[in-house]
């Protein structure tokens, strides 16, 4: 079997020709309204910027050797300066890059810098951190594609930079196993890259977690910023059970959380557990509303009063049905409330809403974001995003990220995985979304969309 997710080869084998995907990708779409609030203080975008771009062509998948130019896989950061990261993959140099841009929206960098530098061998869906300041550290954690001796390739990586990503410490693989690291296993033929996260804690503390194709869910923490890890330990998920999928860290002070789904069950639910001593030991995990439905990609962040958010896609028809975004809050007890509808497709809108992102400021809003699927049987067109200015209660009606959805570009890329994490807000007003485009035999690119409230313009 070769070490590709087959939702991605489907979904690419699915693509209408390019004239039928230029009529497709005419039509206007709006999310249908779902809570009654009034739109309040909503996010004034500035134009797109191109991050990077390269060819558009995917040949036959032969591990390593394949024949991949394109840009995909981005991933963002923002601190409370208004510094941005964006990180990416570049399918023909087979690494990751980051740039960095200030404040003023200005490049940091002279020139994108290479991150994995693991030149021969396919670096995808990474993520990464900043730390607070006009300088700060940078930290990415990525997958390799790295065939170990097992059924499948994948180790997880880690590098770090402590002057604003001029310059990063060799990768350091943080996994070492065999076991097919970052895969999100739905089923044994079925699966998505990037099943994996990343978070920084106070006091220079960083935490990792991804799933195994054999089904376990790994964690390791650094306490000295990256400089040492501990060896990874076992937190769900076994061989010959439930694999673990789509992990979702949050830290608030010494308390962390972590949410996952599992594959190989069309009733999957989505699970919880907490730390309260900074990743030494984890309490035994909880299941969130149980249900008949298919939950997945499931993203967490915790709010100024230590509230912990929750939102995830769930497909009432099982897997392959017509997911929408769900969310649900909980308090410290990890009480969940009931799941409510925040997004869904609508007759004439799109087919599917999916793989939801997650992030709050220090005023108490909420912002999500999604993947919007015309057809389920198709790559994703633009993205959608609401958000709650009362911490939860009400949502505002759904819109589209301007421009994410322009026909010029194609259709959205991410063709390894779409368990990414494309959107990050500051403490204050800022937004910061990234995604990736894909016009088949033109071009590929990378965007960084940034936003404000309008009542702080």
């Amino acid at each position: 079997m070769p070490d590709q997710s087959r939702v991605q080869r489907r979904r690419w084998v699915g693509l209408p020709s390019i004239t039928g995907l230029a009529c497709l990708l005419a039509v206007a779409w709006a999310q249908t309204p779902v809570s009654g609030q009034a739109d309040d203080a909503p996010l004034h975008w500035e134009a797109p910027v191109k991050v990077a771009s390269g060819e558009a062509f995917r040949g036959p998948w032969r591990m390593n050797r394949s024949d991949f130019r394109f840009v995909d896989d981005p991933s963002v950061a923002i601190n409370d300066r208004g510094v941005v990261a964006v990180v990416w993959a570049d399918q023909a140099r087979q690494d990751l890059f980051l740039q960095v841009y200030g404040p003023d929206g200005a490049t940091r960098l002279p020139e994108p810098v290479n991150v994995s530098r693991s030149a021969g061998i396919f670096s995808w869906l990474p993520r990464v951190v900043l730390t607070d300041g006009d300088d700060p550290h940078v930290y990415v954690l990525w997958q390799d594609i790295v065939f170990s001796g097992g059924s499948h390739g994948g180790e997880i990586f880690f590098a770090g930079s402590t002057d604003g990503g001029r310059s990063f410490s060799e990768p350091v693989n943080l996994s070492n196993t065999i076991a097919g690291a970052g895969k999100g296993r739905l089923t044994r033929n079925y699966w998505h890259n990037g099943s994996l996260d990343l978070a920084a804690g106070p006091d220079g503390r960083i935490y990792a977690v991804w799933t195994e194709y054999e089904g376990e869910m790994r964690f390791t923490r650094s306490i000295d910023a990256g400089g040492s890890f501990t060896d990874p330990v076992r937190i769900a998920g076994e061989p010959d059970a439930l694999p673990a999928r789509g992990p979702s860290l949050a830290v608030s002070g010494n308390t962390l959380y972590l949410a996952w789904t599992v594959g190989e069950d069309p009733a999957a639910d989505i699970h919880v557990t907490r730390s309260t001593d900074a990743g030494a030991s984890f309490e035994t995990p909880r299941t969130v509303h149980p249900g008949s439905g298919h939950a997945d990609a499931p993203k967490l962040a915790v709010d100024r009063h230590g509230a912990l958010h929750l939102v995830y896609a769930n497909s009432p028809d099982g897997p392959g049905g017509a997911y929408r975004i769900q969310y649900t809050r909980a308090d410290t007890t990890l009480e969940f409330n009931t799941p409510e509808v925040i997004a869904g497709p609508r007759r004439g809108d799109v087919d599917m809403v999916h793989f939801p992102h997650l992030d709050a400021d220090s005023e108490g809003r909420l912002y999500v974001l999604w993947e919007r699927f015309p057809s389920r049987r198709h790559h994703p067109l633009g993205l959608g995003y609401t958000w709650s200015a009362d911490e939860g209660s009400t949502f505002a009606s759904p819109r589209i990220v301007p421009g994410t959805d322009d026909p010029r570009h194609g259709v959205n890329g991410s063709q390894q995985g779409l368990l990414m994490r494309k959107l990050a807000v500051n403490g204050r007003v800022a937004v910061a979304v990234v995604n990736s485009t894909f016009m088949p035999g033109e071009a590929s690119h990378v965007w960084l969309y940034t936003g404000r409230r309008v009542d702080h313009d």
